[in-house]
């Protein structure tokens, strides 16, 4: 799965310390989400989602590979 974190995040100015505190979670939570390292829960995602004043389904892009 890939997102836009690290877009979003840079483009309103905040550090991954901040945005970790915004969301609830620790600095290398946001590290791990910005590398797709890391599947968040709805809820985590949903928290990240507000902070960056998106959508969750603008936020994550869901790639279907069906082999």
């Amino acid at each position: 799965m890939e997102n836009k974190i690290k877009d979003l995040r840079t483009k309103y100015g905040l550090t991954q310390e901040e945005l970790a505190a915004k969301a609830g979670v620790r600095r290398e939570t946001v590290v791990f989400l910005e590398q797709g390292k890391y599947n968040p829960s709805l809820g985590l995602a949903h928290n990240i989602a507000v902070v960056l004043k998106t959508k969750i389904d603008e936020l994550f892009i869901f790639n279907d590979r069906k082999q």
